[in-house]
């Protein structure tokens, strides 16, 4: 071993043992600088997690798959599965309904999770179903699905997540149509290719709540700098070298390094279990999912303590530690502005080059845009310092707070800035990244065209009976906050033309209701009993317009010909009329009429549609509704709405969501952390001024000032960047610039994540005020 290497060794030897045994100051300095590290590597190793969280999700979804190679033939070891579910509160509850083809005597596999197929009438539920239905919470749901004896759970291998609302049902009465006959399940589906667009959008929330970890563990990585330096200037007394100080602060910065990753790695177990138990958007997962990729935590492992050790060589830069406790820095400069913009630059340069075409999401585009982003937040940090420097070097005068605030940053920013650093990147990310997701959402919104002053639900049933459809609207009109029911029954028939007799291949839609209800679907004005209205249908619909003596078959006859049926119409003279939508959005062609019109006869095979205007305030209204529907055939009933987004972007709003909520979270506890250092590096300072006859109150605005002038300032700074950043990121994507004020949400929520902050510190700036922070050894 050279000489260099062991001088290095015997030094950070030293380090390590002056941050266990060097008294009070030094155990402190460690135990904030561990807290602060451990903060930063739970979120590190949440990020490492998600691979294996999107490939556990992943396998498990591709093993029970119904979908892939279906089967034609019956046999044993065939089932006819369909999809089923339903929703309750706002919730999707999945599931799928089984019928095996050889009845009891099936050899087919059961799906993963269950141990055996459920017979007809019986299901098996999830964990989280399961609980639903036994609480109180669940009443109505558990009212819906009574006709279901519950038989068993599922495993945690047939779920995509621990607080997953899903079921099997056996059934016996499945019809073909509309259903899959496989051999097994586990088809995989492959993945969905992203848009582009939709590519940068991951890539972006990817930066933005990492970018501020490596904040969070420098910021930590230089508590207690000026204790330390006074540590320092000790041992050079005793013939220490400058060389030996520097390698004796490593050493101690990595004690707290390894502590801190130690115990962020204890966090990081204990969160997992919760974590687990926490739905967002219908999105769970397992305690065995949240598990770091073995390279990157391996990273992590590295490069944590190798920035711990990087930080502190590099705030040592210009201090000079000299014997007798002198610690005498570098003569201060004005902050050069020139460099910092040079990120901000490249950065902008960066994604200007791109422009010119199209996102095409390509490894090269990846890069390109990810280094962009990733410059420009860099950007924003780096002229924080410069800003606040320039800024209160002209603030003069005011109240005694203000000037002792002002002064102590004219004197030193760095520590103010520092804090506010996390908070900077994660406003001027999320800013950008709330307008391109606004963006992309507004051009990915699909309207449906409902009009919810007209009805507020529809339902749909796969039966044209009268009286089991009357029946349902009685029910459905005793409903508490249900005011009207407006039903509507819709047959697509087939149509013989005046004096053809021959089999037939054409058909027509009638749609019959009472006249209160055929005013929503058409503009009619003057509605009247047994009268037929034509409403005329566009080129792209797959119905004919009947005209007056052709002959509608109402009990069927496609492919027949017209001699010997029954439950023959002849279409009478019609009035033409205008379609319009109906409440739901859906525009309603072909014949449309009163009952009467049909002269004592009704078609055999039909849908009705029922539109209800209601009070959905209560929440437990809507679920009355659906255990009505539910009763009936594919009866299905939902809330109507305005617009739609894709299941994609829903997926990636759901992780935005937890993802911020998390890191500004951290960023929070980081930050009050590192408050409570500084006022612990200003104890001396603080008591000595309350000894002299400074008012408490006094001090303790000017704490608040210190933290106000820089977040005001810091904000600000972000709201630009991000504002500037966001409408890059959307004429990339060829997205229309708008959400210019998409910053007021994330300023807000970074200033009250700093109020929070100084407000959890004043306990300790006021115990700090007292005389016997005077006491020295």
């Amino acid at each position: 071993m050279s000489a260099g290497v062991r001088a290095w060794a015997r030094d950070l030897r030293l380090g390590l043992r002056l941050s266990v045994t060097g008294g009070a100051s030094a155990w402190t300095r460690t135990a904030l600088t561990t807290v602060g590290i451990a903060l930063g590597v739970v979120i590190l190793l949440l990020a490492a997690s998600v691979p294996q969280v999107l490939q556990g999700r992943g396998e498990r979804d591709d093993a029970r798959s119904i979908f892939g190679a279906s089967v034609e033939e019956r046999g044993e070891h065939t089932l006819l599965v369909r999809g089923a579910g339903t929703e309750y509160h706002g919730e999707r509850i999945s599931g799928v309904e089984i019928q095996p083809d050889a009845g009891e005597k099936t050899t087919a596999e059961p799906p993963p999770g269950v141990s055996e197929i459920p017979a007809p009438g019986e299901i098996v539920v999830s964990p989280a179903l399961a609980r639903l239905l036994d609480s109180s919470e669940g009443e109505l749901l558990a009212e819906r699905m009574d006709d279901l004896r519950r038989v068993g759970t599922i495993a945690d291998e047939g779920l995509l997540g621990s607080q997953e609302l899903y079921y099997y049902a056996g059934v016996d009465d499945m019809a073909e149509a509309g259903a899959l006959r496989i051999d097994s399940f586990g088809q995989p589906q492959g993945d969905d290719e992203l848009h582009p667009v939709l590519v940068l959008l991951i890539l972006v929330i990817a930066v933005v709540l990492l970018m501020p970890v490596p904040i969070l563990i420098t910021t930590a990585a230089r508590f207690g700098g000026e204790r330390r330096d006074r540590r320092l200037a000790a041992l050079r007394l005793v013939g220490a070298d400058s060389g030996m100080t520097r390698r004796i602060a490593a050493g101690e910065s990595l004690v707290g390094a390894v502590l801190g990753m130690a115990l962020g790695g204890l966090l990081f177990l204990a969160i997992r279990p919760p974590l687990a138990t926490i739905s967002v958007s219908d999105t769970s997962t397992f305690v065995a999912d949240i598990t770091p990729s073995p390279p990157l935590a391996l990273l992590v492992v590295l490069a944590v303590p190798l920035l711990a050790v990087g930080t502190t060589l590099f705030a040592m830069r210009s201090v000079v530690v000299e014997p007798l406790g002198v610690v005498r820095r570098s003569r201060d400069r004005p902050r050069r502005l020139l460099w910092r913009v040079v990120p901000g630059v490249l950065g902008l340069g960066l994604l200007a080059l791109m422009l010119n075409g199209d996102f095409s999401g390509s490894d090269i585009a990846v890069v390109q845009a990810v280094a962009g982003v990733t410059l420009l937040l860099i950007a924003s940090t780096a002229l924080l310092p410069w800003l606040v420097e320039r800024v209160t070097g002209r603030l003069r005068g005011g109240p005694a707070s203000w000037q002792l605030a002002t002064r102590r940053l004219q004197l030193s920013s760095g520590p103010a800035v520092r804090a506010m650093s996390g908070i900077m990147v994660a406003v001027a990310g999320a800013t950008a990244l709330y307008m391109l997701f606004d963006g992309v959402r507004e051009e990915d919104m699909t309207p449906t065209h409902a009009d919810l002053d007209r009805a507020q639900v529809e339902a749909s049933v796969s039966t044209g009976d009268r009286e089991t459809v009357g029946g349902a609207v009685d029910e459905l009109e005793g409903i508490p906050g249900v005011e009207a029911v407006l039903p509507y029954h819709a047959f697509y028939v087939p149509v013989w033309r005046e004096g053809a007799e021959g089999a037939v291949d054409e058909r027509t839609e009638i749609v019959v209701a009472e006249c209160s209800v055929l005013v929503e679907l058409a503009h009619i004005e003057d509605c009247a009993e047994g009268e037929v209205y034509d409403a005329p249908p566009e080129e792209d619909f797959d119905i004919v317009r009947p005209g007056t003596g052709d002959v509608v078959g109402l009990h069927g006859g496609f492919g027949e010909e017209l001699t010997g049926l029954d439950g023959l119409w002849t279409v009478p003279e019609t009035r033409e009329v205008e379609p319009r939508d109906s409440p739901s959005g859906m525009s309603t062609r072909g014949l449309l009429m009163t009952s009467e019109a049909l002269d004592g006869l009704w078609p055999e095979e039909g849908t009705a549609s029922l539109l209800l205007r209601a009070d959905l305030s209560d929440r437990d209204t809507m679920e009355r509704i659906r255990n009505v529907v539910a009763d009936l055939p594919d009866g299905d009933a939902r809330a109507l709405v305005n617009e739609r987004i894709s299941s994609q972007l829903e997926g990636i709003q759901t992780w935005m969501i937890i993802g911020a909520s998390g890191v500004l979270a951290l960023i929070g506890g980081s930050m009050l952390v590192t408050t409570l250092e500084q006022l612990r590096e200003r104890k001396r300072l603080l008591a000595a001024l309350v000894a002299v006859g400074a008012r408490r109150t006094t001090l303790g605005f000017s704490v608040l000032w210190q933290t106000a002038v820089p977040v005001a300032l810091g904000i600000a700074l972000a709201s630009s960047v991000g504002v500037v950043l966001g409408a890059m990121l959307m004429s990339l994507v060829r997205i229309p610039l708008g959400g210019w004020l998409a910053f007021l949400p994330m300023a807000g929520a970074g200033a009250g994540v700093i109020a929070l902050v100084t407000v959890g510190s004043l306990p300790l700036l006021w115990r700090l005020m007292r005389p016997d922070g005077l006491r020295t050894e």
